[in-house]
């Protein structure tokens, strides 16, 4: 087998057989201008580090670059990219900040978000203040930064292992959770996944929900869902790519109720105020694609993704997500 990654003009060859991909290589060679700069090393400004223990994954070249151009360089570090308990409102009796400035300030932490994790919700509790940002909001996105700063050399480790289950086939698990209206704006609120393939890391989302939750266990079946829609889309990549016998996509969520409203259709009474595209996670339980399996609330891993955390609770599941320095 042999996998081209593209993204215009810059290419990923990999496989199982290196003979097969020098023939890959040269078939392409023959046809279009390629220049072959060996063995991964940086890609699409992601650098990537190869050694005995795995494939280290981070962006400390381009996070240098980030504190220099916002005057960040010699900055003190923060413990957490996000203050505990911290609420961020529109505050217009606040002094407004460039806008210009603070667009490009998120977007290059959007852009950080691809190898560090454990910043998505903050990078996406900021960004919802892009249309009229004010000082609290440039303080909280600059934080971001400072964290950055003091974890230069953190970044995602893909290990070498061996296959954990039969027939050399990977497991495929998740983690989901919810805040409940935690937006003080719109009372809407954050749900974030994350999915891990041989204790890995490979997909992950801090985002805000659609419409307002009227229970924690609403937010937490909406959260629930979107981890399912992941959740097939993954599991159906990887039977393409022959690492998957189609075996269920473990969800771990910390909520009981959500995960008998998925499982039972006699809670129909609970939840029929419920949008109808939600139901999609009960369907995909009824046909063996996705096994919910509760999990404790101090075991949940997505939980980084919600909320913001005291320190110790940060470093704990940052480390569970395999965040670690190089």
């Amino acid at each position: 087998m042999i996998i081209i990654c593209l993204y215009v003009d810059d290419l990923l060859i990999t496989g199982s057989n290196k003979a097969e991909i020098a023939t890959v290589k040269k078939s392409l060679s023959n046809e279009f201008e390629m220049s072959d700069l060996g063995r991964l090393a940086y890609f699409l400004g992601i650098e990537f580090v190869q050694h005995m223990n795995g494939i280290f994954m981070h962006q400390k070249k381009y996070i240098l670059e980030v504190l220099e151009r916002f005057n960040l360089l010699n900055c003190n570090p923060a413990d957490t990219p996000v203050e505990a308990n911290l609420k961020l409102g529109v505050c217009d009796e606040e002094a407004k900040v460039d806008c210009t400035m603070f667009r490009q300030l998120v977007g290059c932490l959007r852009f950080l978000c691809h190898s560090r994790p454990e910043i998505s919700f903050g990078v996406g509790l900021v960004s919802r203040y892009m249309s009229s940002p004010r000082h609290s909001h440039l303080i909280a996105a600059k934080r971001i930064l400072r964290y950055l700063k003091g974890t230069l050399d953190h970044g995602v480790m893909f290990p070498y292992k061996k296959f954990e289950t039969k027939q050399n086939v990977l497991h495929l698990e998740a983690y989901t959770d919810s805040d409940w209206c935690g937006d003080q704006v719109d009372r809407r609120s954050t749900m974030g996944y994350i999915f891990f393939l041989g204790k890995a890391p490979i997909s992950w989302s801090s985002k805000k929900q659609d419409v307002v939750a009227l229970s924690t266990c609403e937010a937490e079946y909406i959260a629930a869902c979107s981890g399912a829609c992941q959740g097939v889309w993954i599991q159906a990549l990887m039977k393409e790519l022959s690492l998957s016998d189609g075996e269920a996509v473990e969800l771990k969520v910390d909520n009981q109720s959500a995960i008998n409203l998925a499982k039972n259709p006699v809670f129909h009474g609970r939840s029929k105020h419920i949008e109808t595209k939600f139901h999609y996670l009960r369907d995909q339980v009824a046909k063996g694609k996705i096994k919910l399996q509760h999990c404790a609330t101090d075991l949940q891993i997505a939980d980084v993704l919600t909320k913001p955390l005291k320190t110790a609770r940060f470093r704990t599941l940052r480390d569970k997500m395999n965040v670690k320095a190089w």
